[in-house]
């Protein structure tokens, strides 16, 4: 997998760093970027491309729901679980990447960013099942270029390739019939060129698969 982690387009501005992460100005980025919810998310862009964004219930607009608002949810299809049990965010913590699984439950991994004390920004990795994700770097004195960020995604403790190929190697192994193809996403309301990269990798790494059976 070191060759397909190791690979740059020349379409991405592997350069690009971020004044800041909490200078965000366009308005629908600023409602969604710490709802939890895949879901949530989803049918609050829906219904702001379509204009009709006053009509959605306050509830859904929640950057985390309470136990019974996620039940309620949970009734309605497993998928719209997905993002809802991640941990609290931290005192002035943000969400900067975001990993989300095609899996039953929709799980996801969430790549955050706090300040912590002068000119210094903290991250850290969470999910779902409060697995130990370590961040690497752990920290850094100024937002991280959009090739730092990818280094942290694909910082390897499984063997499997890092948290942006890795879910799709690791279940291919498990069942060889299955279409993995879009398995993993990875996007973010900071880096937009995250996603055309990750999506690369991925067709990159299908055909290969493909080519091969």
């Amino acid at each position: 997998m070191s060759a397909l982690q190791n690979k740059r387009f020349e379409w991405v501005d592997y350069s690009f760093r971020p004044d800041s992460y909490w200078d965000e100005t366009d308005p629908l980025s600023l409602i969604l970027r710490d709802v939890k919810g895949t879901q949530r998310r989803n049918m609050i862009k829906d219904y702001w491309d379509q204009g009709k964004f006053e009509l959605l219930d306050e509830t859904l607009l929640k950057d985390e729901l309470d136990d019974k608002e996620r039940d309620g949810l949970g009734a309605i299809h497993p998928s719209f679980m997905g993002g809802e049990y991640l941990p609290g965010y931290l005192p002035m913590e943000t969400e900067i990447a975001r990993i989300e699984l095609q899996s039953t439950t929709a799980d996801v991994i969430s790549i955050r960013a706090r300040p912590a004390g002068e000119n210094k920004i903290s991250y850290r990795i969470v999910d779902e099942y409060e697995s130990d994700h370590k961040a690497v770097p752990g920290s850094s004195s100024e937002p991280l270029s959009l090739e730092e960020l990818i280094q942290l995604i694909d910082h390897d403790n499984t063997g499997y390739g890092g948290l942006g190929i890795g879910y799709n190697v690791s279940n291919n192994e498990e069942s060889v019939d299955t279409d993995l193809r879009n398995f993993t996403t990875v996007t973010s309301f900071t880096y937009m060129d995250l996603f055309d990269h990750y999506d690369t990798i991925h067709e990159e790494w299908w055909e290969r698969l493909v080519e091969v059976s």
